[in-house]
């Protein structure tokens, strides 16, 4: 491991990523010893794995985990405390990078989370800024910001709202509660409860189904929903259209009409 990802002996943590079947690019949170509590650093490391996926059109599905017992603890906040104070985001990539709460610039390709253990703040708000998120039983969530004098800037107070309805939301927002993968699912913020030997191949099954379909149309599915949400519905029905011919002319969509007429799985390449 490299000097600058220690401080004071102190292990500053890292993100390790592993493109898996081709098209599914893997990434770990990893520090475990320190409840995988993210630093500056491993932010960084996400940034670039998020940009890769998103660059790359050879990879299809992102799939987020993490080393150890726990999916994180949320922020190492003594080691963010002056990001805070200049008022800057968790994620606040610059260069046209992508930010994983994709409260800047988002990821296109689908994001799926495996959760487990502690997942606190940070590790609500990137799960939630993904598309699915398979839970392990032992998983105990909570956004507990303003225990430390702030008010969650990574997407929670949005997105929480829109997985769980206002009074979801407020509850668990405002009393600062910890809960678990059962009331999780109830309201919305996961959508699979596994055990906890089981949360990464789940989600790394749900990965590889994802892959069976034309990575374009795909990543055009999840746009519309996008839109949907960040512009409303006219705008989404609006580019229906014109998205629509612009698959209609891949040669996916030549691929999966030759398939059905063939009557057998298609093989897609993403163009």
């Amino acid at each position: 491991m490299s000097d600058d990802r220690f401080e004071d002996g102190v292990f500053l943590g890292t993100v390790e990523t592993e493109v898996v079947d081709g098209h599914i690019l893997t990434m770990a949170i990893n520090r475990p010893l320190k409840y995988n509590g993210f630093t500056p650093q491993m932010m960084g490391d996400m940034v670039d794995a998020f940009t890769r996926l998103h660059e790359d059109p050879d990879l299809w599905v992102g799939v987020i985990h993490a080393n150890g017992d726990h999916f994180t603890a949320g922020l190492d906040l003594p080691r963010w405390s002056e990001h805070m104070k200049g008022g800057a985001k968790s994620g606040e990539p610059r260069g046209g990078r992508i930010d994983p709460t994709a409260l800047g610039r988002s990821c296109s390709k689908p994001i799926i989370s495996a959760v487990k253990g502690i997942t606190y703040t940070l590790g609500i708000e990137m799960m939630l800024a993904g598309d699915i998120v398979v839970a392990a039983d032992d998983c105990r969530f909570r956004q507990h910001e303003p225990l430390r004098g702030i008010h969650a800037t990574g997407g929670a107070t949005i997105r929480m709202v829109q997985r769980g309805g206002w009074g979801n939301a407020m509850y668990h927002l405002l009393t600062s509660d910890e809960f678990g993968a059962d009331e999780a699912l109830r309201c919305g913020f996961v959508q699979e409860v596994v055990t906890v030997a089981d949360v990464f191949s789940r989600a790394l099954e749900l990965a590889r189904v994802i892959c069976e379909g034309a990575p374009l149309a795909v990543q055009a599915t999840k746009a519309s929903s996008r839109r949907y949400v960040i512009e409303g519905e006219r705008a989404a029905i609006d580019a229906y259209t014109a998205t629509q011919a612009d698959l209609a002319a891949t040669d996916d969509f030549t691929e999966g009409i030759a398939s059905f007429v063939e009557r057998r799985p298609p093989t897609f390449f993403g163009r």
